[in-house]
């Protein structure tokens, strides 16, 4: 790469992403010099990412749970609060547990389940095509399974009544909030990913509709929300026949609702 007294010195590059507003410039900016071959394509590099594009769509993957995620154009990135639900899901998981992760996007959390319990039956399922394919590249090492539908029509029939752990980061974002996101959100990443419908909880009540027709005896349904919608969507799940318990991480800033088909008894 080039020198530290180059037009694409690591200085200049973190100059030009701070003036156009990039919080984290000093972080973006050494793995932008990371992730280029050539100084010509650090320069395009950097353009792209002062125009809005988010950064992990240039680079073509990104860290989640300790994991390389692999997030192709257009394809859904996911968050670091999202980690909380893989920590979540993972203390009800076991090797040889059917787990489908519904809303799967790049497969990020199926994948990071895997990483935390192997041997466990993985599906992932979400209804944009490009999402699909970048999930089955990052869980099919693993023998984990991709595919396209609309929540649960995606699934093979012989899974009705066997999950043991269903995750679901559905959309939970107002329709009339979608533009107060960040523009590198809601300007390059899939509309269906993020529009949870007037309220929000449109698909988090369609996937708790049929939950329990999907778990197995004793299964688990965990969603993501946000702390103030939290309430609402135990609720959805309680009307669905479900044991339901809450849980927050300040350090994060992410809410799980977790439904079961029965009580979950803690030590």
């Amino acid at each position: 790469m080039p020198s530290s007294t180059s037009a694409f010195s690591p200085a200049s590059i973190i100059t030009r992403l701070r003036a156009a507003g990039c919080v984290f410039a000093e972080e973006e900016a050494r793995l932008l010099i990371e992730a280029a071959r050539i100084p010509d394509e650090l320069d395009h590099m950097v353009d792209r990412r002062i125009a809005g594009l988010p950064l992990e769509h240039i680079l073509g993957w990104v860290e989640f749970s300790g994991l390389r995620i692999a997030v192709d154009p257009g394809v859904f990135v996911p968050r670091r609060r999202t980690e909380f639900l893989v920590q979540q899901a993972a203390e009800l998981t076991w090797p040889g547990a059917v787990v489908v992760d519904l809303c799967c996007g790049s497969g990020a959390v199926g994948a990071a389940l895997s990483a935390a319990v192997p041997g466990i039956e993985l599906y992932a399922a979400d209804i944009d095509p490009a999402a699909v394919a970048c999930a089955a590249r990052n869980i099919g090492p693993d023998g984990g399974q991709a595919l396209a539908g609309d929540l649960y029509r995606a699934l093979p029939e012989r899974l009705r009544g066997r999950v043991d752990v269903l995750v679901a980061n559905a959309p939970y974002v107002p329709t009339e909030s979608i533009g107060m996101m960040p523009p590198e959100a809601r300007l390059h990443e899939p509309l269906v990913a993020l529009d949870g419908g007037l309220d929000g909880m449109d698909v988090q009540r369609r996937v708790a509709n049929e939950a329990s027709e999907w778990l197995a005896p004793g299964g688990h349904l965990l969603i993501e929300t946000s702390a103030r919608q939290a309430p609402e969507t135990a609720g959805i799940l309680a009307q669905n026949g479900l044991w339901v318990r809450t849980a927050f991480s300040e350090e994060m800033d992410a809410t799980i609702v977790t439904g079961s088909t029965r009580q979950i008894r803690r030590n």
